[in-house]
């Protein structure tokens, strides 16, 4: 089973890690599951960048970045080269361990879990 350390931009969050986590479902996903905030406004169709989050380890243990998920990091508030948006990260590999931190949601304006 996977393992997902999540890590906080906002100040006060403490780092959260999820194990045995099954491969197939997404980043996003396992955020609602573990009450972990991310604001998700289209309801995880890659149709906005609020569930942006910056994957620093594991990147290889999920589903390849899409032309549609690139175009909206693009509209997403400070991304960097390892951002990547949390509902179309679907973990494909069982044992991956992967790293995430989630950028200050206290800014974003939307739905929340």
């Amino acid at each position: 089973m996977a393992t997902i350390k999540f890590l906080f931009e906002e100040n006060g969050l403490e780092t959260k890690v999820i194990e045995n986590v099954e491969a197939g479902f997404t980043i996003q996903e396992v955020t609602e599951d573990n009450d972990i905030h991310l604001n998700h406004n289209c309801g995880c169709v890659c149709a906005c960048s609020t569930c942006h989050v910056y994957v620093e380890k594991g990147g290889d243990s999920l589903e390849e970045i899409s032309d549609k998920e690139e175009d909206f990091i693009d509209r997403a508030s400070n991304p960097r080269i390892e951002s990547r948006l949390a509902c179309q990260c679907i973990i494909l590999n069982q044992d991956a361990e992967i790293e995430v931190t989630i950028p200050d949601q206290s800014g974003i304006i939307g739905h929340e879990h």
